[in-house]
């Protein structure tokens, strides 16, 4: 569910039409909606009633501070996989005995950092990790708490480039190698070990992959207590899917509740979820404006002012956007079939082909569907474009959460060595 509706006319994002945001803010900009966030957090919140839980949400879906604030006054915690991220949590108001530290690439700097905040647990997901860790706890002079995150062998994932469990992939240990890692953990100073974690992909649109992957995790977590080890926790990572278009009919939370109450009942585990697009995919569009119309041979472009910079997704993965215009057309507006590109010098700058959509004329403002997670966060200023604004709505008011970077700003962090300057 989301609160992006006609109304009078016009597509609204709660009580603020859509059109009066993008005269005011300009185009291309992602809108957010505050009921949005706070009811999705709210129905995994209520699906997990009874259950011990700790709801961290992954920051990485969409980490501005506005939303990560929105999430933090409904008790969320975080699950980051940067420093910067861990910083993002804790400025938004989020206490670090909620965040926990995922990513295979941690440095000692970061882990330094997490340790001196007081985070909840660090998903491990190698031997170096675990070693570098211990070393750098040691030297803090904490201890640090950890699961290790294990690679089950399951595929998921609506893309091969989500899918994170296959034995292949780069994330988790490998799930042969788990039991003498914990070993290792138990002899290693300054490490406590208090989990287990797994996440095998994102967009997954069916429960089955992922009982698969939790009863094998419980299998393992129940083993390694009879070695002796503390295990109170699982983490089961995060990749329920959201519906992009119509047909899409991903799991309720709440049978993704039950299900993960059925493989851990009885065994007395904390059970950590870590959902990032479940909370915010829905909560926001990304706004643009039509520029041109080019007529090829065999296909028509219609070119906006969004690239590929700002909404990377399509590029990256052939994601789904359903694209709306911002005035509700009538049942008699004509319907023409586009591929609508974006004006970055890349082949790969589409966000869709033979797309059938109400007709577009120059000037007229659209709206990318289901763009709140996954969208800002990977913008880049590719081709000297100015990075995406955002905004945040609630109720009938909205506040620019990040604004559009002046030219000089953008190049405010570059210099032009001495010796250029006076050779010129």
């Amino acid at each position: 569910m989301h609160h992006f509706n006609y109304s009078g006319g016009h597509l609204h994002c709660e009580g603020v039409s859509l059109e009066t945001v993008a005269g005011d803010v300009g185009t291309p900009c992602y809108v957010y909606s505050s009921a949005t966030l706070v009811r999705h957090a709210n129905v995994i919140a209520e699906a997990f009633r009874g259950q011990s839980v700790l709801i961290a949400y992954s920051v990485k879906a969409n980490g501005n501070l506005a939303v990560l604030a929105t999430l933090a006054a409904q008790g969320c915690g975080a699950d980051v996989v940067s420093g910067g991220e861990l910083m993002r949590a804790r400025k938004a108001g989020i206490p670090a005995s909620k965040i926990v530290f995922s990513g295979v690439g941690k440095t000692a700097a970061e882990m330094a950092l997490a340790l001196e905040q007081g985070i909840h647990q660090f998903n491990v997901e190698s031997a170096g990790e675990l070693r570098l860790l211990s070393e750098v706890a040691v030297k803090v002079g904490r201890d640090a708490p950890i699961a290790l995150r294990v690679n089950p062998d399951v595929a998921a994932g609506g893309h091969p480039n989500i899918s994170t469990g296959k034995s292949g992939d780069k994330f988790g240990v490998p799930w042969g190698e788990a039991e003498a890692l914990y070993a290792e953990a138990a002899r290693l100073p300054g490490i406590r070990t208090v989990g287990v974690d797994v996440h095998i992909g994102s967009q997954i649109g069916d429960l089955t992959p992922m009982r698969a992957a939790f009863e094998k995790v419980v299998t393992l977590a129940l083993r390694l207590r009879g070695q002796g080890h503390d295990i109170r926790r699982i983490d089961v990572g995060g990749g329920l899917g959201i519906p992009y278009k119509d047909g899409d009919a991903p799991p309720p939370p709440t049978a993704y509740a039950a299900m993960i109450a059925e493989v851990t009942a009885g065994h007395g585990f904390e059970v950590i979820l870590e959902p990032g697009r479940v909370i915010a995919g829905n909560a926001g569009v990304l706004l643009t404006t039509a520029l041109y119309e080019k007529q090829a041979p065999d296909r028509t472009f219609l070119i906006i002012d969004a690239g590929m910079n700002d909404l990377i997704r399509p590029a990256l993965y052939g994601a789904h956007h359903d694209i709306l215009p911002l005035a509700e057309p009538d049942a008699g507006h004509a319907r023409k079939t586009y591929d609508v590109v974006g004006p970055i010098c890349e082949s790969t700058d589409k966000f869709a082909s033979e797309r059938e959509l109400p007709e577009v004329a120059p000037g007229d403002r659209l709206a990318f569907m289901s763009a709140g997670a996954y969208g800002a966060v990977l913008s880049s200023a590719y081709n000297a474009r100015p990075l995406v604004p955002e905004v945040l709505v609630n109720g009938d008011r909205y506040d620019i959460i990040r604004r559009r970077p002046t030219f000089e700003e953008m190049t405010g962090l570059e210099h032009v060595p001495e010796w250029l300057t006076m050779e010129a």
